[in-house]
């Protein structure tokens, strides 16, 4: 049976239960792979910029194969894709432990490792916005707090595991880790919504559909599993339904402000141990300000998942959304004056709490551009976009560490990323609520109702009741004037 709407509870916690444990074995781990970076640069004799293509390769195809997962998602099963991502992932972890160079981890701690967890993040994240609306930030804020939990529990455990199993025993302990991902899976029991039944197209009126077909398929959403129509039309149309949220202006500018988003946050998670260890910081400091980075970023999930929930501040989640950017922006512009290890724990602090509220609002955001009904493809685009950058800011990084013997560039150039990714949507929003108040000027100098002739063929009526959104254009038919 199909829900009127997100039934807000019941079953939802589950999943929400289920996300959180996706968030720890995907990005929580995936952050946990910069603590082997000086393990592999010493263990290969490479520089900074070849090491760091490994957690930029991982971050990389996760991202970049977030449609794929969304796509399994739509047209097979959550469960089923969320499971084999985690057969994935485990299986290059694995593979990884018996690595002989770079390459070798590239691909098998990059490429396989990302497209297990590309399989299962995206989906995951998506069926939380399906059971959940009025609740929406909060059941987002306690799923993705997976993410800082995960880094604070595991970050210390991951050095343990290093020092006692070296660093191939460590990956192969995360290889059985991961494995819980098909426990995820299990728990993602699907949902039906009505908003998510589309009137069957008009193409399935043709000859070609058997009549007891065509009942059936009007009776059901158009982008059910694949096998049920194999049609070129059915899967044409079924394609464009699940992505025209594309051409809509808000989610261009929410798309562009990511890419810049995205390059400036990646490099503080694979170089902030180095860079403490650069400034004499121990290794169990170092590991100790992923830690708390971590943990604060729990904060900053649930905390403003709360808050964005609340009716003061519901309106104006994408403020929120650049705010914390902008602020994100801010510390890691002023990182390369922070040389101990007493200043850099308020750093981690800040910068924690700030990235867990952001990437808490990402897909709160999103479902409040496309709906509830695109979001799992909508997510799957936004993680994609995500992609491009993941991979070329850390090796950039890297080169410019190399290039100029310090952070300082690299930590600046992320900074300024963020801020301008925050601008950009501030402005874009500013010049939005410009034009929604000057067309409710033009409301309250219309009157009650007025027509404004253009071009003798359509007029505009405009009711100063009415919000300013509700603007009627009326075609007028004028041949009847011609003869006049």
């Amino acid at each position: 049976a199909r829900h009127a709407g997100p039934p807000d509870g019941g079953w939802g916690w589950m999943i929400v239960a289920g996300c959180f444990l996706v968030t720890i074995c995907t990005r929580a781990v995936t952050r946990c792979i910069s603590i082997f970076f000086v393990e592999f640069q010493a263990y290969f004799g490479q520089d900074y910029a070849r090491t760091a293509w490994i957690h930029s390769i991982v971050d990389c195809a996760t991202m970049l194969c977030a449609p794929l997962g969304s796509l399994i998602s739509n047209h097979v099963s959550c469960q089923v894709g969320i499971m084999l991502g985690g057969l994935l992932a485990s299986t290059g972890f694995v593979l990884s432990s018996f690595a002989t160079s770079l390459e070798h981890l590239y691909l098998s701690l990059g490429v396989l490792t990302g497209l297990g967890f590309a399989l299962c993040y995206s989906p995951a994240i998506a069926m939380v916005g399906k059971y959940f609306n009025k609740r929406k930030a909060l059941a987002y804020g306690i799923a993705m707090s997976g993410s800082g939990i995960g880094t604070f529990i595991l970050a210390p455990v991951v050095q343990l595991l290093i020092e006692q199993f070296s660093w191939r025993g460590a990956l192969l302990i995360l290889g059985g880790f991961v494995l819980n991902l098909c426990v995820c899976g299990a728990l993602m029991r699907p949902i039906a919504l009505k908003e998510d039944c589309k009137t069957a197209p008009e193409f399935l009126e043709q000859d070609y559909v058997p009549e007891a077909q065509k009942r059936d398929l009007k009776q059901m959403s158009i982008c059910s599993p694949l096998i049920k129509v194999w049609s070129h039309e059915c899967l044409c149309y079924c394609s464009w339904e699940e992505y025209d949220f594309l051409l809509m202006p808000d989610f261009m500018v929410l798309a562009v402000s990511v890419l810049f988003m995205a390059y400036g946050c990646s490099p503080l998670f694979v170089y902030l141990v180095p860079y403490a260890l650069s400034v004499g910081v121990s290794h169990h400091q170092a590991a100790f300000l992923m830690s708390i980075l971590g943990v604060i970023d729990i904060i900053g999930n649930i905390t403003f998942g709360w808050l964005t929930d609340r009716r003061c501040l519901k309106k104006h989640r994408h403020f929120c959304y650049l705010f914390a950017v902008g602020m994100d922006g801010l510390c890691c512009l002023f990182l390369p004056v922070l040389q101990n290890f007493p200043l850099l724990v308020p750093f981690s602090f800040t910068f924690g709490y700030f990235d867990g509220a952001y990437v808490t609002l990402i897909p709160v955001v999103t479902a409040d551009v496309v709906g509830t009904s695109s979001l799992s493809s909508a997510l799957g685009v936004m993680y994609f976009l995500h992609a491009i950058p993941y991979l070329v800011s850390p090796p950039v990084a890297g080169w410019l560490v190399d290039t100029t013997g310090s952070y300082t560039a690299s930590f600046l150039l992320c900074g300024f990323s963020m801020i301008f990714s925050s601008t950009l949507l501030c402005f874009a929003r500013l010049a939005k609520k410009i034009k929604r108040t000057h067309l409710r000027s033009l409301t309250s100098d219309a009157g009650t109702k007025q027509h404004i002739w253009t071009n003798g063929a359509i007029a505009y009526s405009v009711t100063a009741e009415l919000d300013q959104k509700d603007v009627e254009f009326l075609a007028v038919d004028t041949s009847s004037y011609s003869n006049r």
